[in-house]
């Protein structure tokens, strides 16, 4: 059997069709679970994959779509029974088919919006991902998911429980988001970011209304593309869902589809073995087209992407213990009021992204674990806001525990003054696929002048990329203190914003108030904002500022009216 990574790249590939209407064809009676088919019918079972590969599949896909402990729960079955029952009996009729695990969403919904924990849903997925790779399965295909967080730890549970590829499809509604408000372009960020195989859509909607979602998600996305529609938009018949779409309809959109670029296609709900024979006629008239993205730095929440190429970014970073007397007290108290009141406030000033460092003064170190209260500082803020954060912290185990609990692709900051004692965080980086701001510092500390800077960065970049992190999502600090004289140091940081840019390619970002932070003089607000201008004018992509002052802000808005570099 060819390796299913190494086909992806070769060949379009047919997935099979709906094995929830098939079984309810064979008399799946009300209440009744799909899933304990595999033992109870096991004939059925392998005749509905049997007829699904004579119609054409490359891809079976388990009778498994709902084997959680969760729903299984009642049914007399665990977990194991029902996964390895469900995997012999495709392997059985398979032959030199690949095997897809199917795993769908859990059935309850999340925190903040529900009850199920981020762990617990994990622990749950990892069940089923170890009992489906003992088994033997291809490759795990986690379909028709409304809910970015759901999906990465799906995903994670995945990745960390097997070496299987991994297939992530999420089910979008007609408003072109899914349940939990992502848009087609922060689901390719997120799941890209963590590193699936390939990526898709499935469910909810017939072909002709996933068509311009398709489009959308063949635009952002740089990975292979599955899609998987219904058999058209369901009407109800005597209390029952039908299906009105005719084959040879869904067979012109499968055309369609594969023009376009979709490299895997099969069907969902209402598509019987005659749907994917038509798929797979469509099929074997075309050939794969290789679509090109150009990749870029962006961060997302769970709903929402900030793309670091579309004019200046603001990080408002008030939410800081360091700095932060406030933020500290309420940390110290448990308390999160002024804390979310600080999210609120600089959203509403119009920062793009959300900078947390919940890091205490040495002082105060040690009272507070930093790993244990970061993950639930940035739950807190996501509830409130949907803007995109930056993690910060010299703590690798903090910053892992923050990535794993974050919804969405955050931004991180490694705030420790020496840059080599950031390589354990680095595998964590790619791991949960973050952006990595990092400062110019070398290892001598800080340059004397701005080309000094710029090797160190070239240095630190490279260093950085050997983990597997994409050029793409690395953004360079210029604004670190330089050896020259407090007068000419800023003008080193607009020089190094140039250098980067100009000769590295990558984004650039400085925080305002660091830049003039300890003169002995007074600035006036024209000074600063002339320098940002300055700053702004050589290239710099994203504003660090705890103030989030007004006059900053109208520099900002003036300077994104006058060059068109805004959205």
């Amino acid at each position: 059997m060819v390796d299913f990574r190494s086909a992806l790249n070769k060949q379009l590939i047919v997935f099979d069709g709906a094995m929830g209407t098939m079984i309810q064809r064979h008399g799946l009676k009300p209440g009744q679970m799909p899933e304990t088919f595999n033992v109870l019918c096991p004939d059925v079972v392998k005749g509905i994959h049997r007829e699904y590969i004579q119609a054409g599949a490359d891809v079976i896909t388990t009778n498994t779509f709902g084997a959680n402990e969760l729903k299984l729960k009642g049914t007399g079955y665990t977990v194991e029974q029902v996964i390895s029952r469900a995997v012999d009996l495709a392997r059985q009729v398979a032959g030199d088919r690949w095997v897809a695990l199917d795993i769908g969403p859990i059935g309850q919904l999340m925190e903040p919006m529900g009850t199920l924990s981020f762990e617990e849903a994990y622990n749950m997925y990892a069940r089923q991902v170890r009992a489906g790779a003992q088994a033997g399965t291809d490759l795990i295909l986690i379909e028709t998911i409304g809910d970015l967080y759901e999906a990465k730890a799906a995903i994670l549970a995945a990745k960390e429980n097997s070496h299987l590829p991994v297939i992530c499809t999420m089910t979008f509604e007609q408003s072109g988001r899914t349940l939990m408000g992502a848009d087609p372009k922060t689901a390719v960020v997120v799941l890209e970011g963590l590193g699936v195989d390939a990526l898709g859509v499935n469910c909810s909607l017939g072909p002709e209304e996933l068509l311009p979602i398709v489009k959308q998600i063949l635009s952002y996305a740089a990975v292979p593309v599955l899609v998987q529609p219904n058999a058209g938009l369901p009407e109800m018949v005597n209390g029952q869902a039908v299906y009105p779409m005719k084959p040879e309809l869904f067979e012109r959109y499968a055309s369609v589809m594969v023009q376009l670029g979709v490299r895997m296609i099969g069907g969902c709900c209402g598509t019987t073995p005659d749907f994917i024979r038509a798929v797979r006629k469509a099929v074997n008239r075309l050939a794969p087209v290789y679509t090109s993205v150009d990749r870029t730095a962006a961060v997302a929440s769970g709903s929402r992407t900030v793309v670091l190429d579309q004019g200046v970014r603001i990080i408002g970073g008030r939410i800081n213990a360091r700095h932060n007397e406030d933020i500290m007290r309420a940390l110290m108290s448990n308390g999160f009021g002024d804390l979310l009141s600080e999210a609120i406030d600089q959203r509403g000033r119009g920062a793009d992204i959300l900078a947390v460092d919940v890091g205490l003064p040495d002082t105060l170190e040690g009272k507070i674990a930093e790993h244990e209260l970061l993950p639930g500082v940035i739950r807190e803020i996501q509830a409130v806001v949907n803007l995109p954060l930056e993690i910060s912290s010299s703590c690798p185990a903090a910053l892992e525990a923050g990535m794993r609990a974050y919804n969405g692709k955050p931004l991180v900051r490694w705030t420790a003054r020496e840059t080599a004692s950031m390589e354990p965080l680095l595998p964590l980086v790619k791991k949960y696929g973050a952006c990595i701001l990092v400062s110019a510092a070398g290892k001598n500390g800080s340059p004397d002048n701005a080309v000094e800077g710029f090797k160190a960065a070239e240095d630190i970049v490279g260093f950085v990329q050997s983990y597997g992190v994409p050029k793409e999502d690395i953004i360079v600090d210029c604004g670190v203190p330089y050896k020259a004289d407090r007068l000419g140091e800023n003008m080193e940081a607009i020089e190094m914003i140039r250098l980067v840019k100009n000769k590295l390619g990558l984004k650039t970002a400085l925080s305002i108030e660091r830049a003039f932070a300890g003169l002995s003089h007074r600035y006036d607000e024209p000074v600063v904002s002339t320098f940002l201008v300055m700053a702004l004018a050589n290239g710099l992509d994203v504003l660090v500022s705890e103030s989030m002052s007004s006059y900053l802000m109208e520099t900002v808005n003036a300077f994104r009216s006058l060059t068109i570099r805004g959205e």
